[in-house]
């Protein structure tokens, strides 16, 4: 062993045996703990994580059978089955020492040991520890990336001005690991913008993993995030790394962050700044590397004033901020984004004939578009599907009526107060009379828009 490292466990009831286990080990490895009586052994595995345990399978009530040693064996690997176990036994005891092989046991020294033996087996011991956390790290960033590449992807899209901004601004600090906040109304892009920046940084090889924060309950955000051991709740039936885990190394983009409670946000503050996560359940902590991209659609600076987002957590995610146009406000990439949904449904639904006419694109160019480039997207896709001739007419796109009234409408009233009234009347009427989704459209907190409601008498 070049250097030393990893985390050695003796268990043996004989007190020679483990002072010179530990005298001999410590020369080589980074820790070396001893234990007369394995009755400790559930106590020491929730509290420590060991490269390998040398365990002995005779002790004073086994009476040389082996009978406890292989209940210990058992015990330990239904704790933690990644656990490299080396029996330590006596030369009569090879046909035991075989048998517990075969029970999950990685190796076996005799007794009396030789020093070269015991090094080479401990030595082999750690790297195939090391070996399985890669195995099962790789698993886990795997199967999480598959979950992420099968989710609707597409390339950016845009020749206005607004989106070379944009783009110029990515190619400046894609390269960086600074901390990025990506701000815009839902449906503008915003994992798009997040995927880009990955693909151009250093870190562009290891896994970007998408965590949607406004679907995580508080039961479910430090499971999610920072992983679980086995047995920390009900249905925690093995050890499970969070997305911070599985994405050290990568990109981790935390879409709808303000959507976070105040505790939780705390929380998520003290994994930042410390950069270790300790899994539910467990008093290790684990070091993690990676590059932190958020997004979210409210008004989050409103919201620090409001007090319902932590200030200090804003100063650690916003490092850069890239402010992303709505598509009323780019009005020159709508051809180029209805063509770019068109040749993909077209192909999609065996429509290889249709195109658009003229009138239907000055229909969608004149539209305000609430839902931005998702609703383009879906009004593209519903017109290819439903059209009956070789030509999209205006009349094959559906768009909100209200909506268009209220762009072509005139404006009559300059009143402030009366506007604002009106505007919020029609979020609301729009939802439901869901707050959060109307205070979303409108751009502001949820407090804020029940202040103004009673304002208004709403």
């Amino acid at each position: 062993m070049s250097e030393r490292n990893g985390k050695i466990l003796i268990i043996d009831d004989d007190d020679d045996v483990l002072r010179a286990g530990r005298l001999f080990l410590k020369q080589y490895v980074e820790k070396v703990e001893t234990e007369k009586d394995p009755k400790y052994l559930p106590k020491l595995l929730q509290e420590n994580s060991y490269d390998a345990i040398l365990l002995d399978m005779n002790f004073e009530k086994s009476q040389g059978n082996g009978e406890e040693g292989f209940y210990w064996l058992q015990r330990i690997l239904e704790m933690d089955p990644s656990t490299v176990v080396i029996l330590i036994t006596a030369y009569g005891d090879t046909e035991m020492a075989v048998r517990a092989i075969k029970e999950g046991a990685t190796d076996f020294i005799l007794k009396p040991w030789q020093n070269e033996k015991l090094l080479a087996t401990v030595s082999s011991a750690i790297q195939l520890r090391k070996s399985r956390q890669e195995v099962n790290n790789l698993r886990s960033r795997q199967r999480q990336m598959n979950e992420d590449l099968d989710r609707r992807y597409r390339e950016m899209i845009g020749k206005s001005q607004a989106m070379q901004e944009i783009f110029r601004t990515i190619d400046k600090v894609a390269a960086t690991d600074a901390n990025i906040l990506i701000l815009g109304e839902n449906g503008t892009g915003k994992e798009l913008v997040a995927r880009a920046l990955h693909r151009q940084s250093k870190r562009s090889g290891e896994a970007f993993i998408n965590v949607d924060m406004g679907a995580l309950n508080q039961n479910l955000f430090e499971s999610e995030l920072f992983g679980y051991v086995k047995g920390a709740f009900t249905d925690a039936r093995e050890d499970r790394p969070g997305r911070f885990e599985i994405a050290s190394g990568g990109s981790l983009f935390l879409d709808e962050i303000g959507n976070i409670p105040l505790p939780l946000q705390a929380k998520l503050l003290t994994v930042l700044q410390q950069r270790q996560v300790t899994r539910l359940g467990s008093h290790k902590t684990s070091d993690i590397d990676i590059r932190l991209i958020c997004a979210t659609n409210m008004n989050i600076h409103q919201m620090v004033a409001d007090g319902s987002f932590r200030q200090d957590l804003l100063y650690r995610i916003n490092t850069i901020e890239i402010n992303l146009p709505t598509l009323r406000n780019r009005t020159m990439d709508i051809p180029l984004l209805t063509h770019f949904y068109l040749d993909q449904y077209v192909r999609k639904y065996d429509k290889h004939q249709l195109k658009i006419s003229d009138q239907a694109m000055i229909k969608l160019k004149n539209y305000a578009w609430p839902g931005n480039i998702r609703e383009l997207q879906h009004a593209v896709e519903r017109a290819v599907i439903m059209s009956e001739s070789d030509t999209l007419q205006p009349y094959d796109f559906i768009l909100t009526t209200h909506d268009q009234q209220g762009n072509n409408e005139p404006m009559k009233t300059l009143n402030l107060d009366q506007i604002e009234k009106s505007t919020i009347r029609k979020a609301l009427k729009e939802y439901g009379g869901n707050i959060s989704q109307a205070a979303d459209a409108l751009g502001i907190t949820r407090p804020a828009l029940y202040r103004r409601m009673e304002k208004y008498d709403l």
